[in-house]
């Protein structure tokens, strides 16, 4: 899932969903996992408004469940707390933790928000200018020595 969403604005929110899906055949491409809804209860109330005309968090959460939809085994994750107020950046770190429960797909976090990340992640890799400062598993985590290099 790209940086900074990236939906079909012209789209509405069933066709961006239908999007996810190209890669599917047969009716596995035209009907849409009630899951997404269950995740992401928000999306099936807007299902006919246009991609563009939601907020920034719903985009998010739309540009997610997009992703789930092709099934893969491994979504990575590029910042999806980015520009998002804190009651949209719980609802993503909920389906993320339910996502990593059920185990049946990898996820990649790419994550500049310090305790989102660590609330969420198994093991960890700290990158600066390109190299590994700091890597291991949840329990591990120094938090100053993360923080330090996470600063601006």
């Amino acid at each position: 899932m790209p940086q900074g969403r990236e939906i079909f604005a012209r789209l509405t929110v069933e066709e961006n969903l239908l999007m996810g899906m190209a890669t599917k055949s047969g009716r596995k491409a035209s009907t849409i996992k009630g899951e997404v809804y269950e995740l992401f209860p928000v999306l099936k109330e807007m299902l006919h408004r246009r991609g563009g005309d939601l907020s920034g968090g719903q985009q998010q959460q739309l540009a997610i469940a997009r992703a789930l939809l092709a099934e893969p085994k491994l979504i990575i994750l590029d910042e999806p707390t980015e520009g998002i107020q804190p009651s949209i950046i719980k609802d993503i770190g909920r389906v993320i933790s339910l996502l990593r429960q059920r185990g049946d797909i990898g996820i990649l976090l790419c994550e500049q928000y310090f305790d989102f990340a660590r609330e969420l992640a198994d093991t960890f890799v700290v990158m600066s200018r390109g190299e590994v400062v700091a890597s291991g598993v949840q329990a591990e985590m120094d938090n100053e020595n993360v923080k330090k290099h996470l600063a601006v």
